[in-house]
This record gives structure tokens, C-alpha cells and sequence, in this order.
């Protein structure tokens, strides 16, 4: 039962901070159909940062390189999602759908180029870091903590405060909402998209280093198994709120769970399922939750259209 908690809350973790990220950029008004893509780029940034940087260095500064190479990468590559979405009024969904293609070939290249240079005889696409449990994890009796669990749960508290109860988030979020009234009372909507895509980056980045953090090394010719759409279908289901993301991604973390710890239940284990069933039930469980939770969705009302200062 320990070990399922564990791995509840650190699948959660991931969710929650690329769902948040998720829900910053759909405030502002720009669809992030991307997440996949930038969660890629930003295990890799993170891996990258894990590593070339020397393994004498204290935990805490590693950790915190790893972590801004990570929101770096993020960063970097949600600019083209901004460039293209907000410059270019180009379509956001298709313009996503091209950076989750290109996040993971993108990655596979960089990566394989790595390894050939050090090895001619490697062409892999797996990157070896035998620091992230040091960095990462912490052991508390039986009990396995990943740093991670905890920056989710500030992630999730400030973004309720910063949409909520600052004046960046309601401008952020009346940006996605009407953003010609918001232009009228002196709102620079494009600032605003570019700050929701930004900081949607952040968040996507960062969940790929946590996504990638329990082992020591990563292919990523495996991209993040789709997790960038989970985390797509967890913010649905939140109905854009942080507090009910948070809630959301604890259910499909749960879910998500079932299949690294389900032999040892001994229940789910004398049923004789395959693993498989258990890997497919958080896909699974989007489906059924997207088609009934749909009809009542209170995403706002101008996401995916591109802004013309010129109509009223």
C-alpha cells in the first residue's frame, strides 16, 4: 500500500505541474496541444544537466541546475508555440500537433549526436545520469520521497493565488475570456498570451525532469508515453481550476499506479490480468471522463481563436 501511495503521488506531481502549465496558456486564450513535445525537451534539458555537471557538486546546486535547465528547455521551446499562436495567428492545435512531433525527434537527434561523439559505436538514444536518486529522492523509513511531490504542491498553491488573487491573473485569464474588452480597458492581450505560453513552458518542462527523475537514465525514443495528453485530459476534468487539477491528477496518478505496483496486491494479483490492462487504464479512464465531462465544460470562451485588435 506504501509503495502505491508513492507512486500515486509522484505520477500526480507530474500531471499536475504540466496540467498547470496547461492551464495557464488556455487562461491566456492559446490552446497548448504541445505539452508532450515540451515535457520532452525538458527531460532533456534536465538529463543533459544531470549529465555534464560534475557529480562533486553539492545536491541542492545540482538540483537547482537541473531544474532551470529543465524550465529553460521548456521556455525555449514554447516559443515557437507563441511565435506561430500569437504572431502568426497560425492554428493552435495543428501548430501543437508539429511540436510534439518535432519535441521527440528533436530529442532523439540531439541525443543521438551526444553519443556518437563520445562514442562512435553508440548510437542510442538513451542518456545515462547515475545522480538522480541522490538529487531527487529521499528515503523516509520505507517510504520513497521524491522533491518533486513537493514543488507540485507550491505549483498548485501558487497558481490558485496568482490566477485568483493577483491582477496578472485575472488580466491573464479576462485575456482568455474576451480579450476585446480586455484590450479596451487597457490590457496588451499579446503580452498576456506570450505570459500564459511562457509559463506554460515552465510548467511543461519541469514536468518532464519529474517524469523522468526515478531512474537513472532515460530513451528518449520512448518520449513521455503520452503523459502530456493525460495531463491535457487532468486539466479538462479540473475544468481549468488549479485546486480540481491537483484533485484530478491524484485520480489519474491513482490509476496510473495500478500498473508498477499491482503484483504486489495481492488482490489485483490472484485476478491474473495482464499488465498491460493496468497501463492502459489511465488512457482508458481520459476517454470516458473527456466524453462525459464535456457537455459541461467552463474552459474559456476565446481559447484557440486568434486575437485581431481590429474586431469588437
Amino acid at each position: 500500500m506504501l509503495l502505491l501511495i508513492q507512486y500515486t503521488l509522484i505520477f500526480a506531481s507530474v500531471l499536475a505541474l504540466v496540467a498547470l502549465g496547461g492551464c495557464f496558456s488556455e487562461h491566456s486564450g492559446v490552446i497548448n496541444i504541445g505539452l508532450e513535445g515540451i515535457m520532452v525537451m525538458g527531460a532533456l534539458g534536465g538529463a543533459l544537466a544531470m549529465k555534464f555537471v560534475p557529480a562533486g557538486v553539492p545536491a541542492i546546486v545540482m538540483f537547482l541546475l537541473v531544474v532551470l535547465a529543465s524550465l529553460l528547455m521548456g521556455v525555449l521551446f514554447s516559443l515557437l508555440l507563441g511565435v506561430a499562436a500569437i504572431n502568426f495567428n497560425a492554428d493552435q492545435t495543428l501548430v501543437g500537433t508539429a511540436l510534439n512531433l518535432m519535441g521527440t525527434a528533436a530529442a532523439v537527434v540531439i541525443v543521438r549526436a551526444i553519443n556518437v561523439a563520445e562514442n562512435p559505436d553508440n548510437v542510442s538514444s538513451t542518456i545515462v545520469y547515475r545522480k538522480a536518486k541522490q538529487v531527487f529522492l529521499v528515503n523516509i523509513g520505507d517510504f520513497e520521497f521524491n522533491w518533486f511531490m513537493l514543488v507540485a504542491v507550491v505549483a498548485v498553491i501558487a497558481a490558485y493565488v496568482v490566477l485568483y488573487k493577483t491582477r496578472f491573473g485575472l488580466r491573464l485569464m479576462a485575456c482568455g475570456e474576451n480579450p476585446q474588452a480586455a484590450n479596451s480597458v487597457g490590457i496588451d492581450v499579446f503580452k498576456m498570451r506570450w505570459a500564459g505560453v511562457l509559463i506554460s513552458g515552465m510548467l511543461g518542462g519541469l514536468g518532464g525532469i519529474a517524469y523522468i527523475t526515478a531512474g537513472s537514465s532515460w530513451t528518449f525514443e520512448n518520449g513521455v508515453a503520452g503523459y502530456g495528453f493525460l495531463a491535457l485530459a487532468v486539466m479538462i476534468f479540473g475544468q481549468w481550476k488549479p485546486h480540481r487539477i491537483a484533485l484530478a491528477a491524484l485520480l489519474f496518478g491513482f490509476f496510473r499506479s495500478l500498473g508498477s505496483v499491482y503484483s504486489g496486491i495481492p488482490l489485483l494479483a490472484s485476478m491474473n490480468i495482464p499488465s498491460t490492462v493496468y497501463n492502459l487504464l489511465p488512457y482508458i479512464i481520459s476517454l470516458i471522463v473527456l466524453a462525459f465531462s464535456s457537455k459541461n465544460s467552463m474552459a474559456p470562451k476565446a481559447e484557440g481563436i486568434p486575437y485581431d485588435k481590429s474586431t469588437r
